[in-house]
């Protein structure tokens, strides 16, 4: 019983870990920024291109307002997906920030005891909603992932490797 209440407490203690994302512009992000800007009239805190995904990274204030102007940013670029996200500083609120249309369930931590991996398990209803988190042939989890991997710093420099895992929890 006493390892059960030890890793939950590590657990915790991982998901409230405070974060930054690297502030680190190519020069595709920086004309995005300033197009973002111009339709929203809202300064993005972080713009990062992954692929086909533009992920604009707004302070909370500003989320809803830029928010409305989704639908024109999208036919804008309609080769490309636009998401927008809160921009969090603790783990747990950051990966909520990264799915806001599905219906999270749970979100735990989960180690593969063979490899000794950690992986932070969002938990879905449906595989409705977890087929919209994952994207289609996985492409948005897969870019969500990349953004952990590269962008992501925990603040006290913890070696925690975040991936993010998707799936359908039974009730």
């Amino acid at each position: 019983m006493l390892s059960t209440v030890h890793n939950a407490f590590v657990y915790n203690l991982l998901f409230y870990q405070k974060l930054t994302i690297k502030k680190k512009f190519s020069n595709e992000e920086l004309l995005l920024f300033h197009f973002f800007h111009e339709i929203t009239k809202v300064f993005p805190q972080n713009v990062i291109v992954v692929n086909e995904f533009v992920f604009f990274f707004l302070k909370n204030e500003n989320y809803f307002s830029a928010k409305s102007k989704l639908p024109y940013l999208r036919k804008k670029f309609q080769h490309r997906k636009i998401m927008i996200v809160r921009e969090e500083d603790v783990l747990v609120n950051l990966v909520y920030g990264f799915f806001p249309d599905p219906y999270i369930h749970t979100v735990i931590i989960e180690r593969n005891n063979y490899t000794g991996k950690m992986y932070v398990m969002v938990g879905f209803l449906s595989y409705e909603e977890r087929g919209i988190a994952v994207g289609c042939n996985g492409n948005y989890i897969k870019a969500v992932n990349e953004i952990f991997e590269r962008c992501v710093i925990f603040v006290n420099n913890t070696r925690f490797q975040v991936r993010i895992k998707c799936d359908v929890v039974k009730i």
